[in-house]
């Protein structure tokens, strides 16, 4: 690990810590349920925080898994998998919100998420 992967890594641990605590903000400041504007914001920013707090963890843990070796593109396919599990997060939040999360739907977004990464990554 170099000294970019470390301000990497804090960096986006940082900008996470910033997005929790909009998160905080909103969920004490606003009710989702009175506003539609209040429950979008809510669920955009705990999206964000999330990937910015997966982000430097998956790339960490690909980081140990191979044997402490950082390749090309590591970075990337962290923050992809990071921002797909923050928009699922996003989608459940806003249909939560709406009334119409149910099974059928919560499973059909979480395959549409394992098509799209199971995509990218075989791609090569």
């Amino acid at each position: 690990m170099n000294r970019a992967d470390r301000l990497t890594n804090v960096g986006l641990l940082t900008v996470a810590l910033a997005a929790w605590v909009a998160v905080a903000l909103i969920m004490v400041t606003f009710d989702p349920r009175a506003n539609a504007s209040a429950l979008l914001a809510g669920a955009l920013t705990l999206g964000a925080a999330l990937t910015g707090t997966l982000t430097p963890l998956l790339w960490l843990v690909g980081f140990a898994l191979q044997g402490r070796i950082a390749y090309r593109g590591d970075w990337w396919r962290a923050a992809r998998r990071a921002a797909l599990v923050g928009l699922i997060v996003a989608i459940f939040i806003v249909l939560r919100g709406e009334q119409a999360l149910n099974l059928p739907l919560a499973l059909f977004v979480v395959a549409m998420a394992v098509l799209v990464e199971l995509t990218l990554s075989l791609r090569r």
